[in-house]
């Protein structure tokens, strides 16, 4: 980790789930001056308060993570503030590092930047071959600008900005808000819910044929750490575990996991979302070293339990 030590780096969404575990583990491999962001203090969609960020902090290195995200119902319920948020805090963020001539700029991107037919495993060469699934193509293509930009940067001024695209990211500490969150948090809360208060059914969006990669969040974040130190190419990488899961069988885990033993009624009159999820990691492996290590029964089992510490921890609060 040489190249860190030393570095001032800012992390955007460095309070969020995913930022939470890569500051973590970026001071655990010795790097000593992290910024991070306050949501309270600088509002990234807006010029001023990013050159008021790169002037206070000073970094060499930016490691964007920021974003305005959620399942496929907040997805459709905000298209255009996704769409606008996410292009405008990362492209701007991007121009101004340039111009405060920040040594590296990591943007994260998002799976859904993909087309909704994409050949499995996705391959990075696949990214433009058509439009991504509808319901959450606005952010999935403001997420992309980012790749843009950042090939334009490096052909035009030799700009250092890489573009990882991680999968669906699950863990401790993940977003568990029922309006917000994604598949494997909402899933877990519906069913220890259901389990707390004696309800026989669950009903789950769609009708449980789409499959998903999940990531775990520490593979996660160790995987940017590893690009941020060692990758320094235009071309994006994909970060995944290689593992495709349908979502049938992910209902059937997380009940047996939470211990729910009624009934599973499918809602076929919501979205699936994109039909398969699943990516090719051979060009992180190779270009960084970085394969995922976590066993995705165990990290169910350790997320679960971090929620019902939290649930617990908000009983005694609310008692």
């Amino acid at each position: 980790m040489e190249y860190l030590k030393g570095k001032r780096v800012v992390v955007t969404g460095g309070a969020g789930f995913l930022g939470s575990h890569l500051v973590e583990q970026l001071e655990k491999y010795g790097c000593e001056s992290i910024y991070i962001p306050k949501i309270e203090e600088f509002e990234l969609t807006r010029e001023a308060d990013i050159e008021r960020l790169y002037g206070e902090a000073r970094p060499h290195t930016v490691i964007h993570l920021a974003a305005v995200v959620g399942g496929i119902g907040a997805n459709r319920e905000n298209p255009g503030k996704y769409f606008y948020d996410n292009l405008m805090m990362g492209i701007q963020l991007m121009e101004m590092a340039r111009q405060h001539k920040v040594e590296k700029f990591v943007a994260i991107g998002t799976i859904c930047a993909y087309p909704k037919f994409t050949p499995v495993p996705f391959k990075e060469k696949d990214l433009w071959n058509g439009y991504p699934e509808e319901t959450n193509a606005p952010y999935g293509l403001a997420k992309k600008m980012l790749l843009v930009q950042a090939q334009a940067y490096r052909q035009q001024y030799g700009f250092n900005a890489i573009y990882l695209l991680p999968v669906n990211l699950y863990g401790p500490r993940d977003n568990f808000n029922p309006e917000s969150s994604h598949v494997i948090p909402a899933l877990v809360r519906k069913c220890l819910e259901a389990k707390e208060h004696g309800e026989k059914e669950i009903v789950v969006w769609g009708d449980g044929s789409p499959t998903r990669e999940f990531l775990y969040v520490e593979d996660a974040a160790r995987g940017i750490i590893l690009a941020t130190q060692k990758y320094n190419e235009s071309e994006p990488v994909n970060l995944g575990s290689g593992r495709e899961i349908s979502i049938k069988e992910l209902v059937s885990l997380i009940a047996r996991l939470t211990g729910f033993e009624g009934k599973i009624t499918w809602d076929t009159s919501k979205p699936n979302g994109q039909p398969r999820r699943c990516l090719d990691t051979s060009r992180a492996q190779e270009s960084f070293g970085f394969q995922a290590t976590q066993d995705f029964e165990s990290g169910l089992k350790q997320t679960i339990e971090w929620y019902l510490q939290r649930m617990q921890s908000e009983h005694k609060t609310a008692v």
